[in-house]
């Protein structure tokens, strides 16, 4: 959707939600998902409770402030892909470390794909 679409929207619309819109919203949720079950399936207790719970906690405070479609920090659409590509990366990583390379693997190209795809969406 180039600018002139957006500019035809009414206020307080927004254009309506793609496909890839959809993967990219679980693509987030399944990396969150994954640094809690590497926090509390990786770790010895009592270190489980702290990187289970505070590591997605840490990962969705960034994402909220600088990725989110409203995020508090605008910043440049380039270090708004990066740090999009830190989030992947931490869950392919914490894939690896279980054990689990097919899984991570197979995470990392779903996710940059669809971050591609969302990314040429948003600005091409």
């Amino acid at each position: 959707m180039s600018a002139a679409d957006h500019a035809e929207l009414a206020p307080g619309t927004r254009p309506p939600l793609s496909a890839v819109d959809v993967f990219a919203v679980v693509c987030e949720l399944f990396a969150f998902c994954t640094f809690a079950f590497w926090g509390f399936a990786g770790w010895l207790f009592p270190f489980n409770i702290a990187v289970g719970i505070g590591l997605p906690v840490v990962a969705i405070l960034i994402w909220a402030l600088f990725v989110s479609p409203r995020a508090v920090i605008g910043v440049h659409p380039f270090i708004r892909a990066v740090i999009e590509l830190l989030v992947y990366a931490g869950a392919t990583i914490a894939w690896w470390s279980m054990g689990q390379t097919w899984v991570g693997l197979v995470f990392a190209v779903v996710a940059v794909t669809i971050g591609v795809l969302a990314g040429r969406r948003r600005f091409g």
